[in-house]
C-alpha cells in the first residue's frame, strides 16, 4: 500500500514542515468543481477540510483524521482537484533521478481519503503494519516473517509484489507496485541510504523481474528512507511501470487488486 527501475540514489530529502492546525483556507477560482460553484455564490474562502467536499457533506468541524496535518498536506488538501496537475512519467522519472521522492504527491481528494483510511486502519488493527501483514501479505503464523532464503531474493516465498493501494497523483498510464520482502534491505547507518551492494542486488532483481519483460526506460524503482515510510518494520521498495501489459501485471502480482476500503 505505501502505502504508502532506475538504480539511482534513492535517499530523498524529508519534508521538514511543522504541524499546522485547521486555519489554512483556500479560495476557489475555477468553475470546474463543486466547490468552485459554491464559491461563486459564497465568496468566503473555505477551510482546507471542506475543499473538494460537496456542500451537503460538509462536516460541522474538522474531522479528527485531518487535524494537526503538516503544512505540505494542508497545502495539497486546500487545492481543488480541478486545479491539480497529475505528474507525468517524465516528471516522475526526474523526481527519482534527482532523489526528491518527497515531491511525489496524491490527488487532493485522494489524500483526504487516504488519511481517513489510515486513521481507520490504526483504529481497527492497531497499526498500518498489522493491517499490511494480516490482510495484504498474509504473512501470519509462527515464523511467517522469517526469510527462507539465506540471501536476498534467493527464495520466491520471501517476496511479494502488490499494487500500491493509494498511488500518487500521477499520469494514468503509470502503475505503482510495491515489492515486499522478508529479508532486510541493508542500509548504511551513516547515510540512512541503501548500501551499494544492496542497491546492486535490488537492481539485478528489477532487471530479472521487470526489465526483462518490458522496455527498461519504462521501469523505475526507489526505496523510501525512514522518514517517508508509511509502513515500518516490513521491508519494501517501490516500482513504477509506464504503460505495462495488463496480462504481465496480473501475472507478476498473482492477480492482486488494490485495497482501499476497510
Amino acid at each position: 500500500m505505501t502505502f504508502d527501475t532506475i538504480t539511482l540514489n534513492e535517499k530523498a530529502v524529508p519534508d521538514t514542515s511543522t504541524s499546522t492546525t485547521t486555519t489554512t483556507t483556500t479560495t476557489i477560482t475555477t468553475a470546474a468543481t463543486t466547490n468552485s460553484v459554491q464559491a461563486a455564490a459564497d465568496p468566503s474562502p473555505l477551510p482546507y477540510w471542506l475543499v473538494n467536499v460537496p456542500r451537503a457533506d460538509w462536516p460541522p468541524e474538522c474531522p479528527e483524521y485531518l487535524r494537526n496535518q503538516p503544512e505540505k498536506n494542508i497545502r495539497l488538501l486546500s487545492t481543488p482537484d480541478a486545479l491539480y496537475q497529475r505528474q507525468s512519467w517524465e516528471v516522475v522519472r526526474q523526481i527519482v533521478e534527482t532523489n526528491t521522492i518527497h515531491r511525489l504527491q496524491r490527488l487532493p481528494s485522494d489524500l483526504r481519503r487516504y488519511l481517513e483510511y489510515i486513521w481507520k486502519i490504526k483504529a481497527m488493527y492497531g497499526s498500518v503494519m498489522n493491517f499490511v501483514v494480516q490482510k495484504r501479505l498474509g504473512w501470519v503464523g509462527e515464523g511467517a516473517l522469517v526469510a527462507r532464503g539465506e540471501r536476498a531474493f534467493e527464495h520466491p516465498d520471501d517476496i511479494k509484489i502488490l499494487y500500491n493501494d493509494w498511488p500518487y497523483g500521477i499520469e494514468k498510464g503509470i502503475v505503482h507496485l510495491v515489492v515486499w520482502t522478508k529479508f532486510e534491505l541493508e542500509d548504511d547507518p551513516a547515510t540512512d541510504d541503501l548500501t551499494p551492494r544492496m542497491r546492486r542486488e535490488i537492481d539485478e532483481y528489477v532487471d530479472r523481474t521487470f526489465r526483462s519483460r518490458m522496455p527498461a526506460e519504462r521501469v523505475i524503482w526507489f526505496k523510501n528512507w525512514k522518514s517517508l515510510k508509511s509502513v515500518h518494520a516490513i521491508e519494501h521498495f517501490h516500482v513504477m511501470l509506464y504503460q505495462p501489459d495488463p496480462a504481465f501485471l496480473h501475472e507478476i502480482t498473482n492477480g492482486d487488486v488494490p485495497v482501499n476500503t476497510v
